[in-house]
């Protein structure tokens, strides 16, 4: 009879504990209590639907009570199922709200599941932040290499958030401009003298175009003189020049060489031809002894 009861109130207890686990009447209370209208068959069905029910509540409530309207449990549901973050989105709001920033909901949740800590764009938006851009290397017109450190102050751009540009894109347009205004002086006494200069210029060509930050300031932390570049072309140009005239020469000598060798060929040539010459007389000699020919020829000069 025991082992009866206990297995009956163990049911109870276990049937209980189901009950309230399909129909969290605690929660459908507390959101009664705290200003929020949602119905409790809706919190059942969110079982169903895989969808934590004090998530959703807490969600709005914490919305209703910082004064965020027009928030609805079906789009808190839509945002949770396609994979975003509810609490930071509604935090997010929250800070907007507070700092007089124009967000609606629906851009809130586009900058979430677009992969960006929407909560972390607000603040930064509040709160500006400062990058860091690495060392920056340029040239002078007179030749002299600076090395330049530069901190580029920005807030986040609420409404470029979705598809623009990043962190890494303002330190590339911030190095470049960098570069060119260095490359521009004529000299680099003017860039250590007036580094401000290089700072106006740069931000007044507008390098946050398209990008999800908005540039307020772009400071030079800091200039360095490096090598003598101009010095270093100019000698490298010479040594080039120098090997260029010690080839054109090496050159010059081989076709002098080669001349030479072919005169000396050409004499040797004709000095062979005399000797050919000279050789081939006694033999018309002889054979103009055994013609007569010779000793006609010296009959007739007689007679004349």
């Amino acid at each position: 009879m025991e082992v009866q009861m206990l297995i009956i109130s163990g049911l109870v207890i276990v049937g209980l504990w189901l009950i309230l686990y399909i129909f969290p009447i605690n929660l459908w209370i507390t959101a009664v209590f705290s200003g929020v209208y949602v119905k409790l068959l809706d919190l059942v069905f969110m079982r169903f639907r895989k969808v934590p029910p004090t998530l959703i509540v807490n969600s709005l409530i914490l919305a209703t009570k910082a004064g965020i309207q027009n928030i609805t449990s079906q789009l808190l549901e839509t945002h949770y199922l396609a994979g975003g973050n509810l609490t930071n989105v509604i935090k997010a709001l929250i800070v907007a709200d507070k700092a007089n920033l124009q967000m609606t909901f629906k851009q809130a949740t586009a900058i979430d599941l677009a992969g960006r800590n929407v909560l972390e764009a607000v603040q930064i938006s509040v709160t500006p932040y400062m990058i860091s851009v690495p060392s920056i290397t340029g040239v002078s017109v007179d030749g002299i290499q600076l090395i330049a450190e530069a901190r580029v102050t920005v807030r986040t751009n609420i409404q470029q958030l979705v598809g623009g540009a990043g962190e890494e894109t303002i330190k590339a347009r911030v190095g470049q401009g960098i570069i060119s205004s260095m490359g521009e002086a004529t000299t680099y006494k003017i860039v250590l003298e007036k580094p401000e200069d290089i700072s106006k210029r740069v931000l007044a060509d507008g390098l946050d175009a398209g990008t999800a930050y908005e540039i307020l300031s772009i400071d030079i932390a800091d200039i360095n003189i490096g090598k003598n570049i101009g010095a270093k072309l100019q000698i490298d140009q010479a040594a080039a020049d120098l090997e260029i005239a010690n080839a054109k020469a090496e050159e010059r000598r081989a076709m002098a060489v080669a001349e030479e060798q072919e005169m000396l060929a050409e004499i040797q040539k004709a000095k062979a031809a005399v000797i050919e010459a000279e050789a081939e007389i006694p033999a018309a000699l002889s054979m103009s002894f055994r013609r007569g020919q010779l000793l006609t020829s010296a009959r007739a000069r007689q007679s004349n």
